[in-house]
């Protein structure tokens, strides 16, 4: 059924692009750059690195950016792994021993920047400008300054009392941030010139090597990054605060360009990355609800928030269970969206009683070919919080239909900043484990699983909206409620994103040291205190926030209109997201 409600802002509508993204400042480089003729992908990755700059809180250039983009020429749809790998001198054995069964923040949760090479791997196969015009913005927001926004101050002076700001290890990190020795605050102007210095750095060098050719430029581009000086300025600090990162890590790393994991929902198909990343839960839920009546049911209802928190459980166990980097651990994907198996995990969920704590993973493994039972339960124990909070978003769709969607993330004050080149050493670390059995577990060369995921869904065959959002693991469940919001309850972007949410916490969170809060459902205030006390009659534990909580997520997303030619894009008013377009 069409929904009637209003938005605070008004959806942004056009007819020939369109950039949506966590900071106002990205979604103008974005549009810059559609508007000097680029296509998608060289304004996302315009956009992306943009928010590398403006939104320090929760992303960095020497972070990750998984990528997924579509191509309108060739109807093809692929995800960049922008994700780092630990050092190959880690050792499980260290974490336990040394560190005392800790993964601490700084240097010691460090892996491989993977964003650069995810940038430039994207800006090369897909683009077709050259790196000097996509990082023009950038490079004049990190060199000439801009204002801060509140949320960044805000989370900035949170995250700077979580580490010794007298201790050498972040001194570099306090010089950027912080003037007359505290954290710059709301409207304050933040300069970066050595960041600014890099990317100079890097357009010097492709423009060295403009003789080869667009492509081969911004390759070696990359390659100075992660074979020439800037690689061995980052190891020489790493190891000087004794990291394990090493020159062969740098040199032997590369994202890699895949084919996406893919859902159905009806008549949609939902892509996402996969299992390295919690992308494939969205997918599992959406598959799991296809044959109920969504349409028929008052959204933030009881049976709505409840049906839909259940299967986010059904799924994060899953997830807790099995993700992990493929290149390490077998799996079951096939099976996990497999429509038998989501089919059979609906019928776990009872309209009436609650998971009162994580439920047991399904058996996934019963339809792959292997047909075999591999399960084994972990029993997560009550773990106390610690403030984590970073990503952003950025997704572009342009005037030939090629479409771009991408969450880099990785905030400062989770590693330092290397001196000079002002970008940090990617510490995605964090979202680790330090059980040698868990999918996820500290292993040399392997890579953590991801919170970030971008996300595309197409209609009949056809482009309908990249989509995506930060927040940690509320980003599935603030991806699931937009999403239906736009397709079930007619909503248009701008009002499903702008729509109360709610995020259910009944497991392991990813962040270090994995906070477990069995039953946990957090609800927006503006869904009412009767729709509450009917969610804990049913065995939720509820918990409210504010009216508008950034915890809950800062959508995005651009919803292709086929028959009308018309673009329209929503952007979070819960965060510094904007949408720009015409």
């Amino acid at each position: 059924m069409a929904t009637s409600m209003s938005s605070y802002r008004p959806p942004v509508r056009g007819i020939t692009h369109m950039v949506s993204a966590g900071h106002y400042q990205a979604a103008s480089a974005g549009y810059r750059i559609l508007e000097l003729g680029g296509n998608a992908i060289d304004a996302g990755v315009a956009s992306g690195i943009a928010i590398n700059v403006t939104l320090p809180n929760a992303t960095n250039f020497g972070g990750v950016a998984p990528i997924m983009v579509y191509m309108a020429a060739t109807d093809e749809v692929k995800t960049i792994s922008g994700l780092g790998r630990w050092p190959k001198d880690t050792s499980l054995d260290f974490y336990k021993d040394e560190l005392g069964f800790e993964i601490p923040k700084g240097i010691h949760r460090t892996i491989v920047p993977s964003a650069p090479d995810a940038w430039m791997t994207a800006l090369e196969n897909f683009g077709t400008l050259t790196l000097e015009e996509i990082l023009q913005p950038a490079l004049e927001l990190a060199r000439d300054g801009f204002p801060i926004s509140a949320t960044t101050s805000q989370v900035l002076k949170k995250l700077s009392e979580t580490v010794d700001k007298n201790s050498n290890e972040w001194k570099s990190t306090f010089d950027i941030f912080s003037s007359n020795g505290k954290i710059l605050d709301e409207g304050e102007v933040l300069v970066q010139p050595d960041l600014a210095n890099t990317f100079e750095r890097l357009i010097e060098v492709e423009i060295q090597n403009a003789h080869l050719g667009r492509m081969k430029a911004i390759r070696a581009a990359r390659n100075f990054f992660y074979k020439g000086e800037l690689a061995e300025e980052i190891v020489s600090y790493s190891q000087r605060l004794g990291g394990k990162l090493s020159l062969s890590d740098l040199a032997d790393f590369n994202v890699e360009i895949e084919t996406p994991v893919s859902s159905r929902y009806k008549n949609y198909e939902v892509l996402t990355c996969g299992p390295w990343s919690q992308g494939p839960v969205t997918g599992q839920v959406l598959q799991m609800l296809e044959k109920d009546k969504i349409s028929t049911m008052s959204p933030n209802s009881p049976d709505y928030i409840h049906l839909l928190s259940q299967a986010l459980n059904l799924s994060f166990s899953d997830r807790h269970h099995y993700y992990g980097d493929p290149d390490f651990v077998d799996v079951p994907m096939t099976g996990l969206l497999s429509p038998q198996y989501t089919s059979s995990q609906r019928l776990r969920i009872s309209q009436e009683n609650a998971f009162v704590e994580m439920p047991d993973p399904g058996n996934p493994w019963e339809y792959e070919e292997k047909g075999i039972n591999r399960s084994k339960t972990r029993k997560p124990l009550p773990r106390p919080d610690r403030l984590e909070q970073d990503t952003s978003y950025t997704c572009v769709i342009d005037r030939w239909g090629n479409s771009f969607s991408a969450t880099p993330s990785d905030a400062v004050f989770g590693s330092p900043i290397v001196p000079g080149l002002g970008l940090m050493i990617s510490s995605r670390g964090t979202q680790s484990w330090i059980d040698p059995d868990h999918p996820s577990s500290i292993a040399p060369w392997k890579r953590p699983r991801l919170t970030p995921n971008p996300a595309m869904a197409f209609k009949d065959g056809k482009l309908f909206m990249p989509f995506g959002t930060p927040g940690g693991d509320a980003q599935c469940p603030a991806m699931v409620q937009t999403f239906l919001n736009i397709v079930e309850f007619g909503m248009n972007p701008q009002e499903a994103i702008e729509s109360p949410r709610f995020v259910p916490w009944n497991f392991p969170n990813s962040f270090w040291p994995h906070a477990y809060h069995p039953g946990l459902l957090q609800l927006e205030g503006r869904i009412s205190r009767e729709v509450g006390r009917e969610l804990s009659r049913r065995g939720h534990k509820i918990q409210y926030l504010d009216d508008w909580s950034p915890s809950t997520g800062a959508m995005s997303a651009i919803v292709l209109n086929h028959d009308s030619g018309t673009l329209t894009a929503g952007a979070d008013p819960r965060r510094d997201a904007y949408a720009i377009g015409r």
